[in-house]
């Protein structure tokens, strides 16, 4: 685990207690709720050094864990990241609460909760807007190019060296370079999030096969599907330039008949 994201949930488990002490020790599972949820959707920049530090983060899903209904359809990378880090804090509450008898648990194991204190249509809003980020701001005035551009630049420089070498169907060259390039590793995504946290701004935006994940792609999946279509549309532009597609009325590039220039990720 991060040792940034251990050190917040062991502040969170402290509050946790003095909460429970302050209010003698009432609603232990409607407490432990709410904290996670006002205290664990963390900020862009923290939530980018927390990934950076422990990329598996980047394979969590966002099931049914995310309880902000404006968030639920469409997700965006880091409320993915950060519903899961709310529930294990959650589950590691309960489970201290059953610890100090604040909670009972049934013969299977199972914490009993007040009928009381339980509510599945809550609604918690996801607090951090990902669209804001001094780190990214900060690394955008550095001179020099990002890794992000250093991969896209090596990608772009393969596909020209291809594509001048002999014939080529320019959209199917496209296609495999850009593929050849795709970035799916939570190790290799982390430090561009690093480098630039509001890519955990990204959303799935039906980019990613629906089928292959159930309707719920891992977060770094959702990244790395956004990176692979913004590296395909630059190549394409480049095959445009160099006269390998033409361009139709209106300036579209014209792809051979049946693909797309928005392909879906598998």
């Amino acid at each position: 685990m991060s040792q940034t994201l251990s050190d917040i949930l062991e502040l969170v488990r402290k509050e946790y207690l003095q909460r429970m002490d302050a209010s003698h020790f009432a609603q232990p599972f409607l407490t432990a709720e709410k904290l996670c949820h006002e205290k664990l959707y963390l900020d862009t920049d923290l939530l980018a050094r927390i990934v950076s530090e422990d990329p598996t983060l980047l394979a969590t899903r966002a099931s049914d864990l995310i309880a902000d209904p404006k968030e639920r359809d469409n997700p965006a990378v880091g409320a993915i990241i950060s519903s899961n880090i709310v529930m294990a804090a959650l589950e590691s509450l309960l489970a201290l609460a059953v610890g100090n008898k604040w909670l009972d648990v049934d013969k299977d194991g199972h914490i009993l909760v007040e009928e009381a204190e339980l509510n599945p249509h809550r609604n918690y809003a996801v607090t951090a807007d990902y669209s804001q980020s001094a780190t990214a701001t900060k690394n955008l005035s550095k001179k020099g190019a990002s890794l992000l551009t250093k991969i896209f630049q090596a990608a772009e420089s393969e596909f020209l060296e291809l594509l001048d070498s002999e014939v080529h169907d320019a959209y199917q060259l496209a296609l495999q370079v850009s593929g050849n390039y795709a970035i799916f590793s939570p190790e290799d995504i982390a430090p561009l999030i690093a480098e630039n946290p509001l890519l955990l701004g990204l959303r799935p935006d039906e980019m990613v096969d629906e089928e292959l994940f159930e309707g719920d792609p891992p977060a770094g999946i959702i990244i790395s599907g956004h990176l692979t279509h913004i590296l395909l549309d630059q190549l394409l532009e480049l095959a445009e330039e160099k006269g390998a597609l033409a361009q139709d009325g209106a300036g579209h590039i014209i792809l051979p008949e049946g693909d797309d220039d928005n392909p879906i990720i598998h």
